[in-house]
């Protein structure tokens, strides 16, 4: 098998690195976060998404098999959540942290630089297309998960999808494909897009950092420990089983995708229960439950990506 401190030194440590220094930097300084997430939201994560689907090498064929994949991972994993929440006799709003966390994984901010360092290009293009089909799902079917029993809010957040400018970036790349319009790679156009896209990583992990430093995890950290199992082991394993289904041709494609879906939870997931849900989730309120659940997801990640890459990695499994 790979050799788990060769995995851990070439596709993870390099990921905590960056990330560590976001969370010295959030822990020693005052750091706008609003202004950071909106430079990514707006700008970088949209032209890293237009470059790497404008240029990429995938076939047709297997973008199509990455979206249905993803859709079914996110299908089935929001399905377990919620009977597993509901077998232990979870609140409303229990059941809506449980699924949120479990069922979206830090694709981008996390997911891209990790795929980027354990399957090079490949899994880069293979995570954008990941990150891109979960940006629409998680402001459409997550937002109506987050606002169960508020249908005015639902619905206003579910509109919220056509502000996302990472929608527009998949959908105007596809469309230059599709109509062979692409500027060649070697353009200033795209030589711009390439450079502000692959700024895009550094920076998503500087701010996961620098919300890991923010998050209070108190007492809150005992009381998350059935989700991070639902998140770091079940939906790994969904994540599996849907890539054997779809029968990628790639190995290299159905490796990155059950890295994707192992990866720990979203961050916009806080988001979205901080703006649609109220209530407490173990005696805290759901946005300190969930924040907590994304510091410990990310924190054991570190063991267990390291070990899935080796895994992968070996041609055992994929």
């Amino acid at each position: 098998m790979v050799s788990l401190v060769s995995v851990f030194a070439t596709a993870i440590l390099p990921i905590v690195a960056v990330g560590g220094v976001g969370y010295l930097l959030g822990r020693f300084r005052e750091i706008d976060t609003d202004g950071l997430n909106t430079v990514i939201v707006y700008v970088l994560a949209p032209a890293l998404v237009f470059h790497s689907l404008a240029t990429t090498t995938l076939a047709g064929s297997t973008l199509t098999k990455i979206t249905l994949a993803v859709v079914a991972f996110h299908a089935f994993a929001i399905v377990t959540a919620e009977a597993a929440g509901r077998l232990f006799g979870a609140s409303e709003t229990a059941l809506v942290a449980v699924i949120l966390v479990t069922a979206f994984p830090n694709s981008g901010n996390y997911g891209v630089p990790v795929s980027n360092f354990a399957f090079g290009d490949t899994g880069r293009a293979t995570a954008v297309v990941y990150l891109s089909v979960q940006a629409v799902l998680i402001w459409t079917v997550g937002v109506y998960i987050a606002s169960r029993g508020s249908t005015d809010s639902r619905l206003d957040g579910v509109r919220r999808v056509f502000s996302v400018p990472l929608v527009y970036a998949v959908l105007v790349a596809l469309l230059a494909r599709a109509l062979d319009v692409v500027p060649p790679a070697d353009s200033t156009a795209m030589s711009t897009l390439q450079l502000v896209g692959d700024s895009a990583i550094p920076v998503m992990l500087l701010l996961v950092g620098i919300q890991l430093a923010r998050t209070d995890v108190g007492s809150t950290l005992s009381a998350v420990g059935g989700v991070v199992g639902l998140k770091m082991v079940v939906a790994p394993i969904i994540g599996l089983g849907i890539a054997l289904v779809a029968g990628f041709g790639d190995p290299a494609v159905a490796r990155t995708f059950v890295l994707e879906s192992a990866m720990p939870s979203a961050v916009t997931p806080m988001i979205l229960v901080g703006e649609f849900t109220e209530g407490e989730v173990a005696g805290v309120p759901i946005v300190e439950f969930v924040s907590t659940a994304i510091f410990a997801t990310t924190l054991v990640s570190v063991v267990t990506l390291t070990v899935l890459i080796a895994v992968l990695q070996s041609g055992v499994v994929i």
